[in-house]
């Protein structure tokens, strides 16, 4: 016998037998195959034979280098003889069965389904359709058709559609031939178009005559239908058509009968599946509407509540769960408008942008009933009318941080610039020198020659000549209608005190170590030191101690004082050795100095108190599976059982003179009324569950997330909820563990004044609050979000407060200021000025910091007149709180006696701008000055009227670009809500290219990598800081920002914007825990450590005895490596995994002698309890820094 000519696998001989039939097959030609049908049919019958019977058969016929399959296909398009067919769609459906994905692939690749098609045309133009052909040919389109992307499209084009649905209709009691068809109904609607034909030729109607009610029988087929019901109704179209043959009466009473009925949940694919047909109806009004009126939230609510128990039934209740909160009417905030409750009227207002449009919107006022009660159709509560839904995003239960970060790295390039001669730091001309002339009185330092100053008495006595404050008068005047500093403060002289506590335990004095374990807190606590109490907060030491236990501030101080008594006192704890840098009467003082919108006339206690860092780390809160979904649960609750909703207000800033509503003691009381204060309306929705809104910025609609206010009148034990609604982004570290801040009052008498993680049952998540499309720039549909947490109260009569993070006011920068000048240690060149006034009036603070010359010798004033400078700024964003303590902890670093302090002030001159939005803090923004804008985005055209304080912090940095004295380095200290850790961003000219794939030629890409150089070391020595989590792309969005504006005009290379967490880290020492007080300390004191190693590495100054100090340290903490970060969200600048091997970044071969183990000793002593920089640490400390000389080589 002749050899066939087919090709043969390796090892598999070529007169096998299913090789010598497939041969007989091939010779059969079109002709040949049409006058001899029975020869066809004889050999296809002996290959499927052979495929049934042996495995290696199949095997054979679709190895590699076979072409058994072009054989196989070839003969089915020829044949015309119904048996061959049959034959061959048998073994197809043999082979595709055995080999799963690989030879459906083969098969689709090589134009099967075409032939399919063609086969079901031809086969259709029969009189009487072979019933066994079209079985065939559906199952086997069913099992390919899923691989096939085009199949769709082949069928609408081929006229297949309207067969197969036409052969449904002629065959709803043929349940064998239905399947199949049913089967390939849903591959073909998975095509947009084709469900749009489909469901104009009543396949939705058909659907739902063979989705039955609950039945044991055909449940595979009711699947099917179901699931194709499911793929049909994704198009809006029939969504519509849907909901007007009123259908979603009957998918919920489908739904509810197997609900009921599938009692051992053995169907549980086909109640998900109608459920999916409900999500898809209900993506639009007219089908959401029809589900609230067929009464599903009740339906799915009540289902939802008995599948709780079983925990293989969740994909039911969060799919449910989604609906219902789809399905949720929305609702606007209970407020009588969005923008701020306080108003500030500004003199001048740019033409255009957000706060002319705010202006330019008519008044309002409304009740509270009024703005319950109207209907969402005002311009300021507009929702989107429109069909086009957004699914209300998953239960995340199960989100992780990473799908959230994939998710904005999406739309990273579109932001990333892409124009490279914008990418060239290319010092742009400012304004004349003439004009910045003024600010050399800033500079003092830079033309002082000492003369006359007495260098041996230095010693003993302050070394820096404080130039008087020096205020540029360029900013915009305070209103009319602003207090001065008088009226603000009017009611901070008046005393009131309050008897003595019966159950006030004694105050533990602090030995030399800080903080105090428990045990020498419990075993050196003292009587605290009776004082009258500078708060004037008309009953608010009443609220602390009295055995009355009332709660907030009262409307009106008339009879204060005749409540209070002539003899009471108020037990002030004794901070002033737990905290050095804290006075009680310097802090009051400090308040009456500042100007607030509100005209505020209260402090708050852990404001007067302070903080003291707690003891032990506090970990990242484990979220329980669950809680998300239960508290959406509860929310749905008001809406199902409104009659179980009391929806009393207990505190309004809205009503004018008096926000604390008085109540029957039921309810807790709420206050805000104090710098950085913000909550502007409390609402008692349960008798222990409270809703909260938040204040926005003053003049803006917007920037919810900054929260601080006081609660009084608890019940001791009993479980809270509070639910801050008004939150506008749409993740959040609180899905992450991260805790709110509560701080006792009761805890701070007895000894622990701090600020301490609490709640349980905490997440973040969309709720059916509207927004406003003016706060959202136009965007409709827009929802905010709620966070939501639990918690409970251990003292009687106490006032607690919460907080977003640890509060820093102004009033206690000014004191920590006053405080660290003060305790100045000799040596230090310390020079306090005020830059400018804000518009509210208050000082914009201007540091300078740097060590006194040696001597009034020329060589001695020449080295000081050039050192380097470094610019530090921060808090421009006024939620960010955490930026201010980063900041606490470089100045006390910079002013302490260590030997690396010393060194740092021998090297820089340093210039600080340590709040550069004085009136935002102040008054309890979250993101704007008092012009409503956000600082950080004013860098690029600044005016002097509405943005002074950034006005003149770039014309600093102009006038010494003008000098020739551009900074070294640039950093502008933040906080960030939505990534956890420490992190970089700077400005690279090469990175930004990379990112955004633009061509450049190699000298257009000409760059040092000095950038580089400050966040590797910080990765090296500062366990907080993460490498990954850095970047240094240049995006469009942020052109305007301090960090590219000083690094493009100014000319700054290593131009940075310093990141900190508000929730923790997930790398390093400190992985697993949330960041504390002392942990953004010492990471302020750590940037100093970093910029000592860059002095080093840049040969700005060599220092022998540094050299020494470095030798003498190695060892003392195992280098941190940083691991990838896990992220979220962005929230001032985008996510960006970096591309960079650091590895190669320097040339330091003595990577392990440098100052990575001097920061590791600081975090060290941090971690015993020692604060090394501080200024109170006795000579002990300055000891330990100490070291015997070695011999080093650099």
């Amino acid at each position: 016998m002749n050899k066939p000519k087919m090709a043969s696998e390796k090892g598999v001989p070529n007169n096998s037998r299913v090789q010598i039939l497939l041969a007989q097959l091939e010779k059969l030609s079109g002709d040949s195959m049409v006058r001899d049908p029975e020869s066809a049919r004889q050999i296809t019958s002996k290959l499927l034979h052979l495929i049934q019977t042996q495995e290696k058969t199949s095997k054979e016929m679709m190895s590699k280098g076979t072409s058994g399959m072009d054989v196989i296909l070839n003969s089915l398009e020829i044949t015309r003889d119904t048996q061959t067919i049959l034959n061959i769609l048998c073994i197809l459906s043999e082979l595709l069965t055995l080999g799963k994905g690989r030879r459906v692939g083969v098969f689709v690749s090589k134009g099967g389904t075409a032939v399919l098609l063609r086969i079901l045309i031809n086969a259709n133009k029969e009189f009487h359709p072979s019933e066994e052909l079209m079985l065939q040919l559906h199952s086997l389109l069913a099992k390919v058709g899923p691989k096939d992307r085009k199949l769709g499209m082949k069928a609408r084009l081929t006229g297949a559609l309207n067969i197969t649905i036409n052969l449904i209709k002629k065959n709803l009691q043929n349940a064998k031939l239905l399947l199949p068809c049913l089967q390939v109904l849903r591959v073909y609607s998975a095509n947009i178009i084709n469900a749009i034909s489909l469901g104009k030729s009543g396949a939705i109607e058909l659907m739902f005559k063979i989705v039955a009610p609950y039945s044991k029988k055909n449940t595979t087929l009711i699947k099917v239908a179901v699931d194709a019901l499911c793929a049909l109704l994704k198009s809006k179209t029939n969504a519509r058509r849907a909901v007007e043959g009123d259908y979603v009466p009957t998918l919920l009473s489908l739904y509810l009968d197997w609900h009921r009925k599938d009692t051992w949940h053995r169907h549980t694919v086909i109640r998900k599946g109608l459920l999916g047909c409900l999500r898809n109806v209900t993506n639009i009004k007219l089908g959401r509407q029809a589900f609230t009126k067929a009464d599903g939230m009740r339906i799915l609510y009540n289902s939802s509540i008995e599948c709780l128990s079983v925990r293989t039934l969740d994909p039911l209740v969060n799919a449910s769960s989604l609906i219902m909160r789809k399905c949720f009417p929305k609702n606007r905030l209970p407020l009588p408008t969005i923008k701020s409750a306080f108003t500030y009227q500004l003199e001048h207002v740019l033409p255009s942008g957000p706060v002319a449009r705010l202006y330019s919107q008519p008044p309002e006022g409304r009740t509270h009933a009024q703005v319950c009660s109207e209907p969402l159709k005002k311009v300021d509560d507009v929702v989107d009318d429109s069909d086009d839904n957004e699914d209300t995003e998953a239960d995340t239960e199960n989100d992780t941080e990473n799908e959230e970060d994939e998710k904005d790295c999406g739309s990273l390039n579109d932001d990333i610039e892409k124009d490279i001669n914008k990418l060239h730091p290319e010092k742009i001309p400012s304004r004349p020198y003439e004009e910045l002339r003024v600010y050399e009185k800033f500079f003092v330092e830079l033309s002082q020659d000492f003369q006359g100053f007495n260098f041996e008495s230095s010693t003993t006595s302050s070394s820096a000549q404080s130039a008087q404050p020096i205020v540029v008068p360029t900013a915009q005047l305070p209103s009319p209608n602003h207090a001065d500093t008088g009226d603000c403060v009017k009611n901070l002289d008046q005393k009131v005190v309050a008897p003595k506590h019966p159950a006030e335990q004694k105050l533990s004095q602090a030995s030399e170590r800080v903080p105090l374990n428990a045990d020498e807190m419990e075993s050196k606590q003292k009587h605290p030191k009776p004082t009258q109490s500078p708060l004037h907060l008309e009953g608010i030491a009443i609220r602390c101690l009295a055995a009355a236990g009332g709660g907030g501030s009262d409307c009106g101080s008339e009879g204060a004082e005749d409540e209070v008594g002539e003899g009471a006192v108020l037990e002030v704890p004794d901070t002033a050795q737990l905290l050095p840098l804290h006075d009680l009467d310097l802090y009051v003082k400090m308040v009456k100095q500042t100007k607030s919108v509100p005209h505020y006339t209260e402090v708050a206690y852990p404001d007067y108190f302070g903080h003291v860092a707690p003891t032990c780390r506090e970990p990242l809160l484990e979220r329980l599976y669950g809680v998300q979904r239960s508290k959406i649960f509860q929310d749905i609750e008001r809406l199902i059982y409104p009659n179980h909703i009391m929806d009393k207000v207990v505190y309004d800033l809205d009503i004018p003179g008096c926000p604390v509503i008085e109540s029957d003691g039921e309810s807790l009381k709420f206050n805000s009324q104090f710098e950085s204060g913000n909550l502007r309306k409390a609402i008692q929705i349960r008798k222990y569950e409270y809703d909260l809104i938040l204040n926005s910025d003053i003049n803006s609609n917007h920037h919810h997330q900054w929260f601080y206010f006081e609660v009084s009148g608890m019940r001791v034990g009993t479980m809270y909820r509070f639910n801050i609604i008004n939150c506008e982004k749409s993740n959040s570290q609180f899905n992450y563990g991260m805790q709110v801040l509560m701080y006792s009052v009761q805890e701070a008498i007895s000894g622990r004044p701090r600020w301490v993680r609490t709640g349980t049952d905490i997440c973040y998540y969309k709720n059916h609050f509207a927004r406003s499309s003016i706060a959202t720039g136009g965007q409709k549909g827009k929802s905010y979000y709620t966070m939501t947490f639990s918690t409970t109260f251990s003292h009687k009569d106490d006032v607690c407060y919460f907080s977003y993070h640890y509060p820093y006011t102004y009033s206690s920068l000014k004191m920590h200021l006053s405080k660290l000048e003060a305790m100045k240690p000799p040596g230090i060149y310390l020079r306090q000025d005020v830059l400018c006034e804000t518009l509210g009036g208050n000082s914009c603070l201007l540091l300078t910091v740097t060590a006194m010359p040696e001597s009034n010798s020329s060589d001695h004033i020449c080295q000081f007149r050039n050192r380097p400078l470094i610019f530090l700024s921060a808090r421009v964003h006024p939620g960010e709180t955490n930026a201010s303590w980063v900041m606490k902890g470089t100045l006390e670093f910079l002013m302490g006696t260590s030997l690396l302090a010393a060194t740092l002030r021998e090297s820089f001159i340093f210039k600080i701008v340590p709040m550069l939005n004085p009136d935002g803090v102040i008054n309890g923004n979250h993101r704007c000055s008092l012009s409503g804008e956000d600082l950080n985005r004013q860098w690029q055209n600044p005016n002097p009227d509405l943005h002074p304080t950034i006005y003149h912090t770039k014309s600093l940095l102009q006038y010494l670009a003008h000098t020739q004295r551009t900074p070294l380095v640039f950093c502008d200290y933040h906080g960030h809500s939505r990534k956890k850790n420490v992190f970089m961003y700077g400005c690279s000219l090469k990175e930004t290219v990379w990112q955004s794939n633009i061509s450049a030629t190699p000298c257009d890409l000409e760059e040092d990598l000095a950038y580089r150089a400050l966040p590797k070391i910080l990765s090296q020595i500062a366990p907080a800081f993460s490498m990954a989590s850095c970047s240094f792309v240049v995006e469009r969005s942020k052109e305007s920002t301090a960090r590219v504006v000083v690094w493009r005009e100014i000319g700054v290379q290593r131009s940075y914007t310093m990141e900190s967490t508000v929730c923790g880290c997930d790398q390093g020492k400190y992985k697993g825990f949330q960041v504390g007080t002392k942990e953004l300390e010492e990471m302020g004191a750590q940037f100093c450590v970093a910029l000592l190693r860059l002095k080093r590495m840049t040969g700005l100054h060599s220092h022998q005895h540094l050299l020494d100090l470095e030798s003498d340290l190695i060892g003392i903490q195992p280098k941190v490596v940083s691991c990838p970060t896990t992220y979220v969200m962005d929230e001032d600048e985008p996510s960006f995994l970096e591309a960079v091997d650091y590895s190669a970044e320097s040339n330091d071969e003595d990577t392990e002698v440098d100052l990575e183990a001097a920061a590791a000793s600081v975090a060290t002593s941090t971690d015993a309890g020692e604060v090394p920089e501080r200024l109170s640490d006795s000579e002990n400390n300055h000891d330990a820094w100490k070291s015997e000389p070695v011999t080093s080589s650099h």
